[in-house]
């Protein structure tokens, strides 16, 4: 056993070597909950039931006193609700030790005094606010601190809340409150591994998201190596907020590092790394109500510009001759096209991680000679062009052909971010090291909008990925003096303001895009578009083709809701234990599936020359070309979806849940199927050599849209197998919909559907 078990850790090993820049998966601590004994002076605190605005806060001193707020709307539904007897308000002193590697953080908490146990003194109320005083009880000595909780009516479905503890050296609070076992918690943000989260404890912290996630061996490799394999919950946009099974809903307005505990079945129980906590508890009758509720506090979405509907974003590297032929082989299958997205138009650049670019935004016309051609020509045939930015900077000494040197401009000025030594923060990212644009300077905003604006803008972008934002490193030093684990989840939200900005500045605004992974709660309010990020080239559950619906799902039920990933995935690896490379059968399946989200985009990924690409032959050109035909087909109604996701926020890709809510079948669904608005519910292929997919129906009566055959019952919901060959996922309508029969007219049209 010993001679078997050596050659492959030393293979492992080898496999991590090869595979610099990346992390390892956040370890697993015994977290226990910081809970106490709930006491009260009986003759002071009395049962009372106050009516806060719209809300009805009741207070009973039965079963050692518990606290329950409801709607006036249905005074018979918890919207919160405390465990009777128990403290629903802790605090603690801490230290959290933290390390980082390439944008992945660990978080390590000690702590040194433990406040469990509460004690209420007094009861306040005004129409607008009720006010609970008190003490909490820290330690076997038995030492107090005051603290004061706050609920204020905000809006009719919107209740605040705030905790303060009166000593701000207890920088840890804490929320307790009951649950139903049978409760399923949805959202939080963007997340790849589940999208119910009872009995699990999340932490809530941008970051890279990992490589594997899980998977293996990937995830060992990229952990031996630097750090980089990711977790479960490891993810560039978790959010503070969810929505429940039990029409629940509530969020946090804290930047601070956050953990929501939901692994015991008759409670919640949130920790905050800071003196305050402060949220808000939504009431809605239905899941689109709160959604709607918390869009109108993170921010809405705003609509897409059309000619980013209308037809495929083409992700193209190498060069103005390589992107002419691509082009061409295009044209000759009349492929509806509406931009080139040329990442590499600053100039590529090897590393071990595969193909990457010279982070100095700049145009490199020694790679793209005769750019102004070619864009005069795409433009001729009303197709965009796209490129690619971050918030970091390279120092492109070594670059011959560059005219800037941006990091060195930045550095100069005292425009990056610095470390604790006050010197630039050079932060390692694969072979490399880079500078990030301190954000909280106005004068670095100002300098890099105008960088976008005479860099990017001026030389025809009409859109870009603004990528990464999650990766400002926990010990910073920052201009404006705000501690850097305070800011952290707020850096990707000014990323995306900044971009917004440099649009909403220009007069033809509406026709400029700009799309992001990273981001936190309000994120939705500035982004014009999101990608789910970086999954790996495979199948899998961890990291793969399934997370990106789960990222989808997830996101879109906390204000993300124009959002899509890479057709065939990014992240590829070369090795001799493993290949992780896109076989052709996957990036197939991956255009069926992207051609019923919100965008319709390729990427060539890390490593093109090893994936199976869009252009690689013509029956993959031919397949390409059929669902960017499918995608076109509902342009009419992705244009409606899109409007309502600015008005109300709902996303354009749904679960089931959003307009499913009293069955429960809906609430285990995960990758398996989606909806796209009211109209369909689609189940992609998402394993390899599959024919045959399975999909639960709600109750109604469903068309197939390959067959026209109709499946299910209006009484009941239904589960179905139907055939999926190539060409054709598992896409069903309503029946009756005057929105498919529109979508079965175009799909006619353009030769796609008999």
């Amino acid at each position: 056993m010993k001679r078997k078990l050596f050659p492959l850790l030393i293979g492992l090993l080898g496999f991590a070597l090869f595979i610099p820049g990346l992390r390892w998966g956040t370890r697993q601590y015994a977290h226990r909950q910081i809970t106490g004994t709930l006491s009260f002076d009986a003759g002071r605190v009395q049962p009372a039931s106050y009516g806060i605005g719209a809300f009805i806060l009741t207070w009973s001193p039965e079963k050692g006193g518990s606290l329950t707020i409801a709607h006036q709307r249905r005074p018979d539904h918890a919207l919160w609700r405390s465990l009777p007897g128990s403290s629903f308000v802790a605090a603690a002193r801490g230290t959290e030790t933290v390390t980082d590697s390439r944008s992945h953080f660990f978080i390590e908490d000690q702590l040194q005094q433990v406040c469990a146990d509460q004690v209420i003194r007094s009861l306040t109320t005004s129409a607008e606010e009720l006010t609970i005083t008190g003490q909490l009880v820290c330690g076997q000595r038995r030492a107090r601190v005051d603290y004061t909780l706050t609920f204020t009516a905000l809006a009719p479905n919107q209740l605040g809340f705030t905790f303060t503890v009166g000593d701000e050296a207890y920088n840890r609070t804490y929320l307790t409150y009951a649950s139903n076992p049978g409760e399923h918690f949805f959202g939080f943000g963007k997340q790849f591994s589940f999208v119910d989260f009872k009995g699990r404890r999340l932490p809530i912290f941008v970051m890279e998201q990992g490589i594997g996630r899980g998977a293996q061996p990937v995830t060992l490799g990229a952990n031996l190596q630097a750090r980089a394999g990711g977790d479960w919950h490891t993810t560039y946009a978790g959010v503070p907020h969810y929505i429940t099974s039990q029409l629940r809903s509530l969020f946090l307005e804290s930047y601070a590092y956050s953990v929501f505990d939901l692994r015991r079945s008759d409670r919640v129980h949130i920790q905050l790394f800071a003196n305050q906590m402060s949220g808000r508890i939504l009431y809605g009758e239905t899941p689109t109500e709160l959604i709607t509720a918390y869009t109108s506090y993170a921010g809405r979405m705003r609509p897409l510009p059309d000619w980013m509907l209308e037809g495929a974003i083409v992700g193209m590297q190498g060069g103005t001759q390589r992107v002419r032929e691509v082009w061409e082989m295009l044209r000759e299958r009349n492929t509806p096209v509406a931009a080139f997205w040329l990442q590499d138009w600053v100039g590529p650049r090897t590393t071990s991680f595969g193909r990457q670019l010279w982070w100095n935004w700049e145009l490199d016309r020694t790679h793209y000679p005769e750019w102004e051609n070619l864009r005069a020509d795409l433009a001729a045939s009303d197709i965009k062009m796209m490129t690619y930015i971050n918030p970091f900077l390279v120092d492109v000494a070594a670059n011959p052909n560059h005219q800037r040197n941006l990091f060195q401009e930045a550095a100069d000025q005292g425009f990056l971010v610095k470390n604790p030594a006050g010197e630039p923060y050079l932060i390692r990212i694969t072979d490399f090291s880079a500078g990030l644009v301190d954000l909280t300077n106005p004068a670095a905003r100002a300098w890099l909008k105008e960088v976008i604006r005479e860099q990017v803008i001026a030389v025809g972008a009409t859109g870009w990925m603004a990528d990464f934002g999650e990766g400002l490193p926990y010990d910073a030093q920052l201009h404006s003096g705000i501690a850097a684990s305070d800011y952290h989840n707020q850096y990707p939200e000014d990323w995306a303001r900044l971009n917004r900005e440099v649009i909403d500045e220009l007069e033809v605004s509406d026709s400029f895009v700009f799309f992001m992974r990273s981001g936190y709660r309000e994120s939705p309010r500035y982004t014009t578009l999101f990608w789910v990020g970086d999954q790996l080239v495979s199948w899998d559950r961890h990291d793969g083709i399934k997370t990106s619906v789960i990222g989808l799902l997830s996101s879109g039920m906390s204000g993300f809701s124009l959002n899509h990933s890479d057709i065939g995935g990014y992240t590829a690896i070369t090795h001799p234990i493993r290949n992780y490379h896109r076989s052709k059968e996957l990036l197939l399946r991956w255009m069926e599936l992207n051609a019923f989200t919100t965008v319709y985009r390729t990427h060539e990924g890390n490593r093109p020359t090893v994936n199976a690409q869009f252009y690689s032959d013509d029956e993959t050109l031919d397949h390409f070309d059929r669902f960017a035909r499918v995608y076109r087909a509902w342009t009419f109604y992705r244009k409606q979806l899109v409007q309502e996701a600015a008005t109300t926020g709902l996303p354009v890709v749904r679960h089931p849940f959003i307009h499913y809510p009293d069955d429960p079948h809906v609430y285990t669904l995960s990758y398996q199927q989606f909806m796209v608005g009211s109209e369909f519910m689609i189940a992609p292929v998402l394993d390899p050599q599959t024919s045959r997919v399975t999909v639960y129906l709600p109750a109604g009566r469903w068309v197939h849209l390959w067959s026209g055959e109709t499946y299910g019952s209006p009484e009941h919901g239904t589960t179905v197998t139907v055939p999926a060959p190539l060409g054709e996922p598992g896409v069903f309508y309503r029946e009756g919909s005057p929105v498919a029969a529109q979508m079965r007219a175009n799909l006619q049209a353009a030769g796609v559907l008999e």
